[in-house]
């Protein structure tokens, strides 16, 4: 029999979170509703997140973004080729999208949009989460060969091309933006 090891209160409230700022906003979600809904006690909140709100979104962010970082390692690692890799990653991002029907916000930029100019250690987490994606797409084209500074950009571009494709495929509500990303991967990378 597999020994399964139970949720803490911490993760709980903390996934829940992630979750909630993604579909509603960081201003929406209040920390009754966090609580209620991660069925973690309520004074567990402030044992674990003694400064709050501000706190718990910070792990929030810190969560998806090692999860959306092992999802563009797996992808990116498939094939050689970057620009191969690139679009296949892009094309099962838009796979997620249609299977899961919206159920999701875009991971990081609800909070940076709402918080970055009011609070400065979120703004920072999230910027880090953006610089580690790009960090990605940046050693993939390093390893395919590609000066360092031209990757640095590509990886920049790349990253703001997605995020920008699943901000319209979301208003939209379909994943031709996203494909036209994918499509395009091989003549931004020329």
């Amino acid at each position: 029999m597999m020994n399964q090891v139970k949720e803490n209160s911490k993760d709980k409230l903390i996934k829940t979170a992630s979750r909630l700022f993604q579909l509603q906003g960081y201003h929406a979600t209040g920390l009754n509703q966090i609580t209620k809904e991660s069925g973690a006690p309520k004074g567990s909140l402030y044992y674990h997140f003694p400064n709050g709100k501000e706190q718990l979104a910070i792990e929030s962010v810190r969560l998806t973004a090692n999860f959306v970082s092992e999802q563009i390692v797996e992808g990116l690692n498939k094939t050689q080729d970057p620009a191969k890799a690139i679009q296949n990653l892009i094309e099962d991002m838009a796979k997620q999208f249609q299977r899961e029907a919206r159920k999701g916000g875009i991971p990081i930029a609800s909070v940076a949009l709402e918080t970055a100019l009011i609070s400065e250690p979120l703004r920072e987490v999230c910027q880090s989460a953006y610089a580690n994606f790009q960090a990605l797409f940046t050693q993939k084209l390093v390893q395919a060969g590609f000066e360092e500074s031209r990757a640095k950009d590509m990886g920049v571009v790349i990253n703001s091309m997605i995020e920008g494709a699943f901000l319209i495929s979301f208003t939209t509500g379909n994943v031709e933006p996203l494909l036209l990303v994918a499509k395009q991967i091989p003549v931004v990378l020329k």
